[in-house]
């Protein structure tokens, strides 16, 4: 099974991109996020015509919004909610017979790291330990129930000193801020999450998921973040194969989602 995520920044602008990668590689389940689009005006029949008839999707007018889609049958969804904000910022699915995954979008916290001053930097901060505190009594119960658990998404926040181009110039820039690294680190560990990604790829080695608009040569300067992420529960991370971030997928149109996807295979 191949899981893969992929913040589009408008998945009707483009929907041709999400579609190539579809072709390309193939994979059983595809959670998108920022798609910018409520769930009536989502482009459920490009995906229903190339095999991926089941989807889950949580949208609002312009900004925000996630959806899942699968080719595999799903079981039961659901949408959270939080800091009191019915934003369109997570989406739940349960595969037939097989694994639970949350598909969430962070918010990206402003230009200021500073909660005093900056609502936005705030607002994430608080996103996180909310996530934080549901995330052991989310996998408990689906352990319960004999289900694994996937976590996917833009988290906004790189945590590793090799998630960034540089870690020195980047530690007051937000996404890469000890006080965001730590409340990442802290809603992984409550739990017991397996960064997928970094299973394969040991942290000594960059390896990135974003580039900025900003950069005239986003290639050539190649001052990336890793910003998406796929997490999983001890047990399927025994069952992981394979992985790979897509960074030609950053030049695939003249004006492309400044994320790329990002994928794993497990057996």
């Amino acid at each position: 099974m191949r899981i893969a995520t992929w913040n589009i920044n408008s998945v009707r602008l483009r929907i041709e991109m999400v579609l190539h990668f579809l072709e390309a590689y193939e994979p059983d389940v595809l959670c998108l996020q920022e798609t910018k689009v409520v769930k009536d005006l989502f482009p459920a029949s490009a995906f229903h015509e190339r095999g991926y008839p089941h989807l889950a999707v949580a949208g609002i007018k312009g900004y925000n919004g996630v959806a899942t889609i699968s080719r595999i049958p799903l079981e039961q969804t659901e949408t959270l909610t939080w800091c009191g904000r019915d934003d369109a910022r997570h989406i739940a699915v349960r595969l037939a017979n097989g694994p639970e995954i949350h598909n969430l979008y962070v918010p990206s916290g402003g230009d200021t790291p500073d909660p005093s001053t900056n609502e936005k930097f705030a607002h994430k901060l608080a996103f996180v330990e909310e996530l934080t505190s549901w995330l052991p009594e989310a996998v408990h119960t689906a352990k319960a129930d004999n289900r694994e658990v996937i976590l996917v998404g833009d988290m906004n926040i790189a945590p590793l000193e090799n998630d960034v181009w540089s870690h020195k110039q980047m530690l007051g820039i937000v996404s890469h801020t000890p006080v965001e690294v730590e409340a990442l680190n802290a809603l992984q560990r409550a739990g017991a999450m397996v960064d997928a990604s970094r299973h394969f790829v040991p942290a000594q080695e960059k390896l990135y998921s974003w580039w900025s608009y900003r950069a005239r040569d986003w290639a050539a300067s190649d001052r990336g973040r890793r910003l998406d992420h796929i997490w999983v529960t001890p047990g399927l991370s025994e069952r992981l194969t394979g992985h790979g971030i897509v960074r030609d997928a950053r030049g695939w149109a003249p004006k492309p989602s400044d994320h790329v996807p990002v994928w794993v295979d497990f057996d």
